[in-house]
């Protein structure tokens, strides 16, 4: 999940214990928010924006029939640039909702209507970014919205690859799957850095590929409490991003090193499990 850092350990899983990140997962209540519902502004924004990408970029679009008309899904995709954000809720299906950083929706002005609008209209659901919250934040909105019966959109990676190879995956989308019953669709793009690379602030028009796979049904793998569980999870699901999108495999997580003697000692005497 994006900006997490720990990840809970247990009893199947080697290696030690991991307080903070254990209560990450404990404390996300039994009784889901309530999720608001899509208003005007998202149809509105739809109807026009959807037709209009698809006549300006062409996106190659393969296996859209996979993904499920209704109940809870999970769109598990590798992350090349900002524009995946809007190019998947575009060219699914149904409706999808992601993530996004709060101050999307808080501008004033006329700017700030227009971000706001805009995210409102392709799905997005603003949360804070902290230390220490923002793994917990991030697995309520998505489970909230899973419990609806909704489709969730997560990048596995944590955040976008800035070298084109595709990043192990971070094990929230495993914990999303097992305690909530959602399938999960992978999802491969191909070509959206091409679009709006890094730094540019103007997108490009170059045509992409997005590739839905088979819904993949991680119950087998065992419960969500279980790290042996959602690491056996999230690897299979890395596997089908992998098969869709092609790209080279990092073999290592998606992050910033530690900054500081302390941090970097800790990183290596605790190993934590990526959400």
């Amino acid at each position: 999940m994006t900006g997490a850092k720990a990840e809970p350990k247990d009893k199947d899983e080697a290696g030690p214990q991991d307080s903070d990140a254990s209560a990450v997962i404990a404390d996300v209540p039994d009784e889901p928010e309530r999720v608001k519902r899509p208003g005007f502004v998202y149809f509105l924004g739809y109807g026009i924006m959807a037709p209009v990408a698809r006549i300006v970029f062409r996106p190659h679009i393969v296996g859209r029939e996979n993904i499920p008309a209704t109940g809870k899904v999970i769109l598990a995709s590798n992350h090349l640039s900002f524009i995946d954000s809007i190019v998947i809720p575009l060219v699914a299906t149904r409706r999808v909702q992601f993530l996004a950083k709060s101050t999307y929706f808080t501008g004033t002005g006329f700017q700030g209507w227009v971000s706001r609008t805009f995210f409102t209209a392709i799905g997005a659901i603003g949360v804070e970014r902290g230390a220490g919250q923002a793994a917990q934040v991030a697995l309520d909105a998505g489970r909230a919205v899973l419990e609806a019966e909704g489709a969730f959109a997560i990048y596995p990676e944590g955040t976008r690859s800035l070298d084109g190879r595709l990043y192990k995956g971070r094990t929230g989308v495993a914990w999303l799957a097992l305690s909530t019953g959602a399938v999960v669709v992978p999802v491969g793009l191909i070509g959206t850095q091409e679009i709006q690379p890094v730094g540019t602030k103007v997108p490009r028009i170059r045509r992409v590929t997005v590739s839905f796979g088979q819904p993949l049904d991680l119950g087998h793998h065992g419960h969500a409490n279980s790290g042996k569980a959602r690491r056996q999870a999230t690897d299979e699901v890395m596997a089908a991003i992998h098969s869709l999108s092609g790209q080279e495999l990092a073999h290592a997580y998606n992050e910033s090193p530690p900054v500081g003697t302390l941090n970097r000692l800790a990183h290596r005497v605790f190993p934590r499990e990526r959400l």
